[in-house]
């Protein structure tokens, strides 16, 4: 079983750059798996240049999914995490 959320991205520079390298080392603090999606893309979200990948600007609404022991903590941590840009 896995952990899933929706969050639409407030930050101006969307899921680039800065909040992008912060998703990714928050997400590889966690023992669970997480993949982020948008649209008909998904990402490792352990990995930077596949999280910038997605392409999620302003607006966009992203899938977080974790699978594993902390997989509530992850998803809400990261969650947590992309509104702090806002």
């Amino acid at each position: 079983m896995s952990t899933r959320t929706e969050i639409t991205i407030a930050s101006e520079v969307g899921l680039h750059a800065r909040p992008a390298g912060a998703f990714v080392k928050r997400a590889n603090g966690y023992d669970s798996h997480v993949t982020v999606s948008h649209g008909d893309r998904s990402a490792d979200a352990s990995s930077l240049l596949q999280v910038l990948k997605l392409e999620a600007g302003k607006g966009a609404t992203v899938v977080i999914e974790a699978d594993g022991p902390d997989e509530e903590e992850a998803v809400a941590g990261l969650v947590e995490l992309l509104e702090s840009f806002e």
